[in-house]
């Protein structure tokens, strides 16, 4: 009897036994074991979550759908596309991206798929006196895909090369809604939020995207992959995701982060950011510290596998994600194991913030300095002059400068935000989860651990890992598209996610309430209220106003007329010899390559340094050069016709100095400013104007072959006769 009575004692005793570290061990498998075998809900709750997973998922999927669908009616009653010939199609890619759909039709008349990526990858027949690997330069790889899946999936005996190409693009545009769809709907619990996310997209969309403009271009392929990306990320950050959901959500992180990466050469500056936001959010969320260093691992392989398939690209390997990511691995690798929330615990913190920053800055300029790149060197040079760090009279910095894409946000794009009421509500609910992340980094400096699951009557939403992250991406995208506006369309798309998840969350709307302390009303009650009728009132005001304006869009038949440009490429591939040279403006010679196929001197591409001079050098037709100078240049091109544009050598322009032709002045020399005021000299007339009147020297170097009421084409003679 005694034996008996004392065993519980000893048992009692050898539980406190154990070291430290085993029963941490043995508290995490206890954690694992309780979060793998969960206790089952009644049946009437798992239908109601199956049922709502349903109903949201089909509601996501349709949204994806109608919005294809709305952009394919919307091009076509635009663009009149279907009652138009197949010269008449191409030219509507308007702007620098046709250059991507012409590599598109080489590999459709390729003999066969290995040979058409020979002969992109070796290309000689693009720029005169220039061998340019065109896959890695203009990354090409949607058209590789594209021409790939037209013929392996007949659809050349179904349709015309034009519908499938752009068809590919409206479909991604689609998944790209309900990516947005679905993270609003991830944040806030409802799919609610998704459908509001949407109608903000679609009613804001010249904010938005740029695929009504330029089809081709390479965001509209790369966006919709990292909106996948950024929806699967939210996922894997919360908290209470099972086994089988976190590593759903893994893989497709995995799989979108590597397709973005391959198919935009700024995509590793987009992840970046995204990877800055994870490593604050590893600072002020312990508990995710794990999963953000999964991450780290993902953008480690797509670093290699884009540095693989873009034909070993010394751009991403000076790349700052990578710098950041090595420095964020090394420091995890030296960090010690210490009590959470003591002195010492924050001041390693401190510690390792710092390592952090100044090992990236070093690993960067340490690789810049042993691996030989020249990508995207004039980059910095604008940005040096766009900071106002540098001045210049260089032509091409100021030209990057007068583009409106790369200028402040005007004041219309606030108007236009604030007339769909996204943006009141965005700054409300920015500021109502930026206010409650700061509670939570002042609890966990004061040492108080953050909750494993946040409950609604906690009132706390900036207590869960995802909120931290969008908060903080979602401020760094913003500040750079304040400075630069083209990075606008990168940024308003998480507006309208972030907005209709916040007031659509009863999360949000409680953690109001508890700071107003709001007691006649059961906060509770009243959060999940007006989680629902918010969202109501405003859908059915986007309703009233916006619905109608989308549909007269649909109803009215646009038509894209542009007669010369038309009669221009019809003579060029009827009279010009085959083995024929053009030169003119880069965006000329771009629509030049893609209806014709003929050689050009210049491509509207901005990442090479020889091509941009190129164009500067080109661009001097419109300048106040000699007839001779003009010609010495044209021919060191191999250039047999020139091309002069009326609208450019006659251009009025709405931005003060502005023009192609007053660059140039400033480049040249021929425009000094003296007591504010700007003085205009030069020996010769304006090239442009001068070579109309056909007169000698003019006409000795130039004979006018061809013109309508905007294009003048000249061929260059080989044999001159100098005569005064």
């Amino acid at each position: 009897m005694m034996a008996k009575e004392e065993e519980p004692h000893t048992d009692v005793r050898q539980r406190k036994k154990p070291k430290s570290s085993e029963s941490q061990e043995s508290a995490k498998e206890e954690k694992i074991n309780d979060t793998r075998t969960p206790e089952r809900a009644p049946k009437h709750l798992l239908f109601q979550r199956f049922a709502k997973i349903f109903i949201g998922c089909l509601a996501a999927v349709t949204s994806g759908m109608m919005y294809a669908l709305y952009l394919s009616a919307y091009h076509e009653r635009k663009f009149w596309f279907s009652n138009r010939q197949e010269l008449e199609r191409e030219i509507t890619f308007q702007g620098d991206s046709g250059i991507y759909y012409s590599y598109y039709k080489d590999m459709l008349k390729a003999p066969s798929f290995e040979r058409g990526v020979y002969e992109l990858t070796h290309n000689n027949k693009t720029v005169s006196l220039k061998t340019i690997n065109a896959v890695q330069q203009m990354s090409l790889y949607p058209e590789l895909i594209a021409s790939v899946l037209y013929h392996a999936t007949g659809s050349n005996e179904i349709t015309e090369p034009e519908y499938f190409y752009i068809g590919i693009v409206f479909g991604l545009q689609g998944i790209y809604v309900t990516a947005l769809f679905v993270t609003s709907w991830l944040m806030s619990g409802t799919w609610l939020a998704g459908i509001l996310t949407v109608a903000w997209f679609i009613i804001n969309r010249v904010d938005t995207t740029r695929i009504e403009h330029s089809i081709p271009l390479r965001e509209n392929w790369a966006l919709p992959y990292f909106a996948c990306q950024v929806a699967a990320l939210t996922g894997y950050l919360k908290s209470n995701l099972n086994t089988y959901a976190e590593r759903f959500c893994y893989l497709l992180m995995s799989a979108s982060t590597y397709t973005f990466m391959v198919m935009w050469e700024y995509s590793h500056y987009l992840l970046f950011l995204q990877a800055i936001s994870l490593f604050l959010l590893d600072i002020f969320s312990v508990e995710q510290s794990d999963k953000v260093h999964e991450v780290y691992k993902i953008y480690v392989f797509s670093l290699f596998l884009g540095y693989i398939l873009q034909f070993e690209n010394p751009a991403l390997l000076v790349s700052p994600l990578l710098s950041l990511v090595a420095a964020l691995m090394l420091t995890k690798c030296l960090q010690l194991n210490v009590k959470k929330g003591t002195f010492v615990a924050k001041i390693i913190k401190v510690i390792n913030f710092y390592l952090v920053c100044t090992l990236t800055v070093t690993l960067n300029v340490l690789m810049k300095m042993f691996v030989p790149h020249k990508e995207n060197g004039h980059m910095l040079k604008f940005l040096e002059v766009k900071f106002g760090l540098n001045m210049t009279k260089n032509f091409t910095m100021n030209w990057l400068l007068c583009q409106e894409s790369l200028q402040a946000p005007s004041e219309d794009f606030f108007l236009r935000l604030t007339r769909s009421s996204l943006l009141p509500f965005y700054i409300l609910v920015l500021i109502i989860c930026l206010l409650s992340v700061i509670q939570v980094i002042f609890r966990r400096i004061n040492g108080k651990s953050l909750k494993e699951s946040v409950t609604l009557e906690d009132g706390q939403i900036g207590e869960k890992p995802e909120i931290i992250y969008h908060v903080i991406h979602t401020i760094l995208l913003g500040s750079l598209a304040m400075v630069i506006e083209g990075l606008k369309y990168i940024w308003t798309p998480y507006v309208c996610m972030l907005a209709a998840f916040g007031v659509c969350s009863p999360d949000l709307w409680m953690t109001l309430f508890k700071w107003l302390r709001v007691r006649t009303v059961h906060p509770v009650l009243l959060a999940i209220f007006l989680s629902m009728a918010v969202p109501t009132i405003i859908g059915l005001s986007l309703w009233k106003e916006f619905f109608p304006r989308l549909m007269t869009e649909l109803s009215e038949l646009q038509e894209f007329y542009d007669p010369d440009t038309v009669e221009l490429m019809t003579w060029i591939k009827r009279q010009a010899p085959v083995a024929a040279v053009f030169a003119g403006s880069p965006q000329l010679m771009g629509a030049i390559k893609l209806c014709t196929g003929w050689m050009v001197t210049s491509l509207p591409l901005y990442n090479d340094d020889d091509l941009l001079k190129r164009n500067e050098n080109i661009y001097q037709i419109y300048s106040k050069r000699s007839a001779e100078d003009i010609y010495k240049i044209l021919t060191s091109y191999k250039a047999n016709y020139l091309i002069v544009e009326d609208a450019i050598c006659n251009e009025v322009g709405t931005t003060s100095g502005c023009r192609v032709k007053d660059l140039l002045d400033v480049a040249n020399g021929h425009v000094v400013c003296e007591e504010g005021e700007k003085l205009t000299y030069s020996k010769y007339g304006r090239f442009c104007h001068e070579v109309k009147i056909n007169y000698s020297p003019y006409v000795n170097y130039f004979t006018r072959v061809y013109w309508n009421r905007s294009y003048f084409v000249y061929k260059i003679n080989t044999v001159i006769s100098f005569q005064s």
